[in-house]
Parts: structure tokens; sequence; C-alpha cells
């Protein structure tokens, strides 16, 4: 029998508010659909602007830890979707053996993939070039949050969608698992064992014109597991931005996504 519940994992520099649309959908189509925030995301985006502590103490192993107690608290192991580093966050997850079947969308990499485009130096600069964001809670600007965000939007749908969603991101996470990441010698808290072939299939969808996450960086993570004999996909939606979870035409996303996790997903028998 296919799963009933999804559970979507958001990014970084938004809440589980950039969830609403498809939760929406989902529910509607009969799905129960679980949206949790990291520890201490629970409140709203305006009330989080206001506690940057809360994001800048948080770190990646209490998040996996708090997202994975959630998923192995449901009756059955849910369809599990993560976008942006809730991507990175699905495929620890998935390491764990937990879901059923798993969905990253325009994620960003766990350990070991080495793309890194232009595009993606330059929307992590303006947190990378100040050192002090190492232990802070760092955010973008506006217009820095339209080009490596929102960069197929015009400016007033960028606007809105930067005032409704946006916030600062844990520093230190950015400088561990960012551009940085493979200079560091030892496996980090996001390396994954890409072999295994006992975990849930896994599909990697990018977006054309991201700029943070380009296709290339999704492309390299999911050559990472060319090993396994897991199911590991890859598509990619042509002139989608990193925000292709929420810009116009995110209805075929969602489609195309819960699609191929009901249809790879594991059965009871498979585990």
């Amino acid at each position: 029998m296919a799963p009933d519940t999804v559970v979507l994992v958001h990014g970084l520099w938004v809440t589980p508010r950039s969830w609403e649309n498809w939760i929406a959908y989902y529910e509607a189509k009969g799905y129960r659909v679980i949206a949790p925030g990291y520890p201490g995301f629970e409140i709203e985006v305006e009330a989080l602007r206001q506690q940057p502590e809360v994001i800048a103490r948080l770190t990646v192993p209490e998040t996996v830890d708090h997202l994975a107690g959630i998923i192995e608290a449901l009756p059955e192991p849910p369809i599990i979707m993560g976008h942006s580093f809730g991507g990175t966050l699905t495929q620890l997850l998935v390491a764990r053996g937990l879901g059923a079947a798993a969905v990253v969308i325009d994620s960003a990499p766990t350990e070991g993939v080495r793309v890194n485009p232009i595009s993606q130096a330059r929307s992590l600069l303006p947190i990378l070039k100040r050192w002090s964001n190492r232990h802070a809670a760092a955010g973008f600007t506006e217009q820095e949050f339209h080009y490596a965000f929102t960069n197929t939007l015009p400016a007033a749908e960028a606007r809105a969608a930067y005032d409704r969603y946006a916030i600062a991101a844990p520093g230190s996470w950015v400088f561990k698992y960012g551009l940085f990441a493979n200079f560091t010698p030892g496996h980090q808290e996001t390396w994954v064992d890409y072999r295994r072939a006992d975990r849930a299939p896994l599909l990697f969808v990018a977006g054309g014109a991201d700029h943070i996450m380009p296709p290339s960086v999704n492309r390299g993570n999911q050559r990472k597991y060319r090993k396994s004999a897991a199911v590991t996909d890859y598509h990619e939606f042509p002139g989608r931005s990193h925000w292709t979870c929420a810009e116009p035409g995110w209805e075929e996303v969602a489609d195309y996504a819960l699609n191929w996790a009901v249809e790879h997903a594991r059965t009871p028998a498979d585990r």
C-alpha cells in the first residue's frame, strides 16, 4: 500500500511557512502532511526574526535527530521531501533507513560533492565575506535573496516572497557545509554512506535557472550514489529558480515529486 503521509522539510533562510501551498495541495489529495520546523522554529517567521539566537545556535545533528524523531513516531514510513538544505537533511534521514521514498528539490549537497558553480559562490558570498557570520544568524538583503532564490520572479513578486518568508540562517552551516566543506578532512555531519543499498528510493529535482543550487550541483550529488543498488533518479525543470516550490507553476513540480514517490515507494515487503 502506498504511503499516506508526506513529510516536508524546509531549507535555510525560510521556515515551514515556505511549504504552505504544498501542504494545502497535498491535503486536498487526501494525504496527511507534516511540515516540521527545525528545533526552535515552531514560532512564526516574524517572531524568529526577533530571536536570531535561536537560529545561530542550531546544529545539524540536533536538527536531524529532531526530524528523525517525528518520522519514527509515525505508524508507517512516509514520503519525505526536502528543499535546499532540507534536501541535505532528507538525504541524512534516508541514510538512517527512514522513509518509504524521498524527493530532494534544489538540494544542497551532502559531503563530497565537489561541484561549486560561480552562481553558487556569488549567492553565498554575502554570508561568507563576513567572518563573524560563523557564529551568527546570517541573512540576505532583499536584493541578495532575489539573486539567490527568486531570480526568475519580477521585482514586486520577489519582494513579496522576501517579506513573507525570509529569515536568517545559521552562519556556521554555510561555512561548514558550503563552499569550504571539501577542504575539511574526515567525515563531517553531512556525510552519508552513498553505497547503501537498503535505503528508500531517492529523486533529485533541479531547477534549470537555480543560482544557489544549480543543476550541476544536484547532478553531482546524484552521481555520488551511482554505486548503490537503490533507485536514485534525477529530473530537471528548465527555467525554474531556487524558489521552484512557490514560483508560478509550482503545482507541476509538486505533482511530479508526489507521483514519482508513490510509484517508487518501498512496501513493507521491500524493507
